[in-house]
């Protein structure tokens, strides 16, 4: 890639609109667990890590929600921020999950979220409660006199609380999360993202990733290129991609241009600016602290890599980036 083409496209990757993407909602409220809720914010995050920039693949717009937005506090005291629900969501979502936890009862009892729920479930694809957040859907249905039967129906896959522990509450919500992303995204991604998020329970997904979990030389190359994406701000050499991917170095530097087209170095390096890119358009830290961040050492040696790679300093590509978007 030259220079000019490398610029346009970091601009196209921090500009780039969210097009065609599936809306996927987690419906919290205080005391909620954030086990079974966790793990799909995750699994969702990983696909979209995955999918190619214009490879005609669904991406994923995760959004926590709760009656009347901003903090709420789980079960085991962490804060989630979420949005409130408003006439926005009445088109409802290809898929909506309901938190678990001991607050569920509590929030059973809330007439807001029931009638919420009442009133986007018919226009929302799938949805499915974890655990305890049975209880909100069944309130759901049973205010709209629909039958226990149609419940069973709705919530398939979903397990009542006594039935397993946080394990198998968390398996059960990815379960449904990596159906959806194996229909969108085709089995490899699901199954990828299954290995890198729960690989202790790969083998209960088995029937339905419908792969053997034999990971080839080309399987392994691309795990640890993802790797290399989602670490390439920390301090992390080639020689820890080749032991994340369990080959020799030489091997590994000789497969991963066979399968990328492109160097382990020269991949970290694009990564690396693409973070830069991001942090200069949208932030305000210093050039020598965002060289920081993102893994480029210090100022002076950020400025060298972008004029050498991009023809243009990391100042003068802020002040271009940013008049592009009108800030």
């Amino acid at each position: 890639m030259t220079c000019a083409s490398l610029e346009s496209a970091m601009l196209r990757w921090v500009h780039a609109p969210n097009k065609g993407m599936r809306r996927i909602a987690i419906l919290m409220f205080n005391d909620c667990s954030l086990q079974g809720a966790g793990v799909v914010a995750e699994v969702f995050q990983t696909a979209n890590e995955m999918a190619s920039p214009g490879s005609g693949g669904w991406l994923y717009d995760v959004s926590f929600l709760s009656a009347d937005g901003g903090m709420v506090t789980s079960s085991s005291a962490l804060r989630v921020w979420t949005d409130g629900l408003d006439a926005r969501h009445f088109g409802g979502f290809d898929a909506l999950f309901i938190a678990g936890g001991k607050g569920a009862g509590a929030a059973a009892t809330d007439e807001r979220l029931i009638a919420w729920l009442r009133r986007i479930r018919r226009n929302t694809g799938m949805i499915r409660p974890i655990a305890e957040g049975r209880a909100l859907l069944e309130m759901a249905y049973l205010s709209d006199g629909k039958d226990s039967g149609d419940i069973r129906a709705q919530t398939n896959g979903a397990h009542h609380p006594a039935s397993g522990a946080d394990g198998g509450d968390r398996l059960e919500s990815m379960r449904s999360a990596l159906a959806m992303i194996k229909r969108d995204l085709g089995g490899a991604v699901a199954r990828t993202v299954a290995e890198r998020l729960l690989a202790d329970s790969c083998s209960n997904l088995a029937p339905l990733l419908g792969e053997d979990g034999g990971l080839s030389p080309g399987d392994k190359v691309r795990a640890a290129a993802r790797w290399l994406q989602e670490n390439c701000q920390q301090s992390i050499s080639i020689a820890d991609a080749a032991q994340f991917a369990a080959m020799s170095e030489r091997n590994f530097l000789r497969r991963f241009k066979m399968e990328m087209g492109i160097t382990p170095s020269s991949f970290l390096l694009h990564e690396r600016l693409a973070v830069t890119c991001s942090l200069l358009t949208e932030s305000e830290l210093p050039v020598d602290k965002i060289a920081r961040r993102t893994g480029m050492g210090n100022g002076d040696r950020l400025a060298k890599v972008f004029r050498k790679r991009m023809r243009i300093s990391p100042t003068e590509f802020r002040i271009q980036s940013r008049r592009m978007v009108g800030q």
